[in-house]
């Protein structure tokens, strides 16, 4: 009977709880927010002093001083061949063009002036001959990315080889040649591209009273409703003021063609016949949506918050059959306690305690904690460490991308048993170290979700990084700017000044251990930790803060230099190389050439110079990552190089964590 009301007795809270809420509960309200994000450039004059931050320029695109423009391609291009050249200006820092939650593209309007110079082939003296002669064209675009630049020629610099089909684009050509294939309309349209170069919607430009390129300076607006997929285009001469009647108007679902964040910015490209494309001001503002749940559930005191708000919410909207169940339910309770007590009496010399139902109580866990997983989780996760979640591998570990239960992506990364087998190091001192490192919050250090020692493995969980690694940026498909680079540079030092102020070094600096945000924010994570030999006396050696130091500086060398230092056969070492350019005074050379024009020569050098430093024996001035940070920062002059280079390019084995050649003369 007792069991019989105990189990009445949680059906009825149950049902209770159920018919106590009403049919159309959502949960806690989640108001909605506007983002919004403004630009602006009343001209292109390198006079501003955020043009160089703001603007990205790729290919053969260049700011003019002259124009106070954007100018696709150089018209001062060396032997003044201006056939098949493609360039974009982005503007550097990604906007939100999409609400996931929602599932709604944001809203954007957007005014520019613009300007097209018909050039001839064979020098830069300007034509004017009419539309026979000028191509290919100009788009304002929205790419997934800021690295990426097109095709020449028809492509308008807008797709190239390398865009497969799940390149998320949106472009508005104001295209100056016909080109058949790709459907056309007449060499003066303007095309609404969505993710191809076909043309979803054409319109003729001369019926707004517009020849393209003429040589006036046209201006255009463009109007985007995100919530009602509504665009609208007007285009007119620049100055006659705002056109009464638009060029395009309808709906239009942009939604397939937009990543959450995405860069916006031009494109332009010459093909058998040339011509300057200018882009002489510019102005746009994106307003997206974004939910907003209030409180915030990031401190236990608005966990209390949110819970009591819920609560509040939950009786004011009891109805009169909740109270009668409730009502029910007492009486319920004053059933089973009765009979609770009196069972309490059964039997000879039972205890009190056997009908005492135990209390215990759990300690609230700090929200972003990391925590101990179970294998079971770890299995779930990666789906019984499938294959296809590979990520990569080395000699000590496997690395997975996985989702654990709440739905967020992770990486798993699994060290091999083997590989401590082999080695004789102790796990005690390793996990330790994993506990440590765990507790670490900065922005520029990927977070520690947790670990798993279960059947003895050895595993880690950090956070996902979707932008993935910084060497697949360096060395892979695209080109990333000076500006980013520079950033970059600057994350990582921060990073390595944070974990060598809590006493504590990473022990893995390198280009694939430091990933990119969706912000391209340089955050460093697949820490070394310690692998302790047993009885080992040189802990010291393989921890030291000053091989982060090192391993810094090489890295350094990779970002201005644009390759790995790794050398492919027949080529020299990266830090011999640099070593070697610094003796004879040319470290210019070593500045990756496929960034373009527009790189800040004078900051690569000083950049080149601190990477060559952190090289050099401790002893011989090898500096901290204070003064490292103090040095970028223009705070403190950069000493004085040697004319001599280090023999030796790794502070220690990357397999086994033991010191090795030059580097090791620090700790001696």
């Amino acid at each position: 009977m007792a069991y019989f009301c105990w189990f009445f007795f949680l059906f009825a809270i149950l049902v209770s709880s159920n018919l106590g809420s009403s049919s159309d509960d959502k949960g806690p309200i989640r108001p909605l927010i506007n983002v919004t994000k403004h630009i602006s450039f009343r001209d292109f004059s390198s006079n501003n002093p955020r043009l160089k931050q703001d603007l990205t320029l790729l290919g053969s695109a260049i700011v003019s001083d002259e124009k106070k423009s954007v100018q696709i391609p150089d018209p001062e291009r060396e032997g003044n061949d201006l056939k098949h050249l493609a360039g974009r200006a982005i503007y550097s820092s990604p906007i939100r063009f999409f609400d996931l939650q929602t599932q709604t593209p944001a809203s954007f309007e957007t005014t520019f002036s613009f300007q097209f110079e018909v050039k001839s082939n064979s020098s830069n003296e300007t034509l004017d001959l009419g539309k026979s002669v000028g191509g290919s064209g100009l788009t304002f675009i929205i790419v997934p990315d800021e690295l990426t630049v097109g095709r020449a020629g028809p492509w308008l610099g807008m797709l190239n080889d390398l865009c497969d089909d799940d390149y998320k684009t949106v472009a508005i050509e104001f295209d100056t040649r016909q080109n058949a294939e790709f459907g056309d309309l007449n060499d003066n349209h303007l095309g609404i591209n969505l993710g191809s170069i076909v043309s979803t919607a054409a319109i003729n430009a001369s019926d707004a009273g517009v020849q393209l390129n003429d040589g006036s300076i046209h201006r255009v607006w463009i109007y985007y409703d995100g919530r009602k997929r509504f665009m609208e285009i007007r285009l007119a001469p620049d100055g006659r003021g705002y056109p009464s009647k638009s060029v395009y108007s309808g709906l239009l679902d942009l939604s397939p063609y937009l990543s959450e964040y995405m860069f916006v910015g031009f494109s332009a490209a010459t093909g058998n016949h040339t011509q300057i494309h200018n882009i002489l001001s510019w102005n746009f503002t994106s307003i997206s949506q974004a939910s907003l749940r209030i409180p915030s559930t990031e401190t236990c005191q608005n966990k209390i918050m949110l819970q009591n708000s819920t609560q509040a919410e939950m009786e004011h909207r009891k109805t009169p059959n909740s109270f009668f169940i409730f009502l029910a339910v007492v009486i319920l309770l004053v059933i089973v306690l009765i009979n609770l007590y009196f069972s309490s009496y059964k039997g000879d010399g039972e205890s009190m305690e056997a009908t005492t139902l135990p209390e215990k109580k759990q300690r609230p866990r700090p929200p972003n904690k990391a925590r101990r997983f179970t294998i079971a989780e770890i299995y779930i996760a990666t789906r019984n460490f499938s294959e296809l979640q590979i990520l990569g591998s080395d000699e000590k570990s496997i690395t997975y991308k996985a989702t654990i239960l709440n739905g967020c992506n992770v990486v798993v990364k699994r060290y091999l048993t083997q590989f401590f087998n082999t080695h004789g190091f102790e796990k005690r001192q390793f996990h330790k170290e994993i506990k440590a490192i765990s507790r670490i919050r900065h922005p520029n250090l990927v977070p520690i979700r947790g670990w798993c020692y279960d059947n003895q493995e050895t595993i880690v969980v950090y956070d996902f990084i979707p932008n993935g690694s910084l060497d697949k940026w360096l060395f892979g498909v695209g080109v990333l700017p000076w500006t980013r680079r520079f950033k970059v540079v600057k994350d990582i030092a921060n990073s390595l000044v944070y974990l060598h102020s809590k006493q504590l070094a990473h022990k893995n600096v390198k280009s694939s251990s430091v990933f990119l945000d969706v912000s391209f924010r340089a955050v460093v994570g697949d820490f070394g930790f310690v692998l302790t030999s047993a009885g080992s006396t040189r802990f010291e050696s393989m921890v030291s803060q000053t091989a982060d130091v090192f391993e810094f500086g090489v890295v350094v060398l990779e970002i201005v230099a644009g390759r790995s230092k790794k050398s492919n056969p027949g080529e020299q070492d990266l830090l011999d190389l640099a070593w070697a350019m610094h003796e004879v005074q040319q470290k210019e050379t070593l500045v990756d050439r496929r960034m373009g024009a527009i790189v800040n020569l004078e900051q690569a050098i000083r950049a080149l110079d601190i990477g060559l430093l952190c090289t050099l024996n401790e002893n011989k001035g090898r500096p901290t990552m204070e003064e490292v940070v103090e040095f970028l920062n223009m705070e403190k002059p950069i000493p004085e190089l040697p004319s001599g280079r280090p023999v030796s390019l790794f502070p220690y084995s990357s397999t086994t964590g033991l010191c090795s050649g030059y580097a090791c003369t620090a700790f001696k």
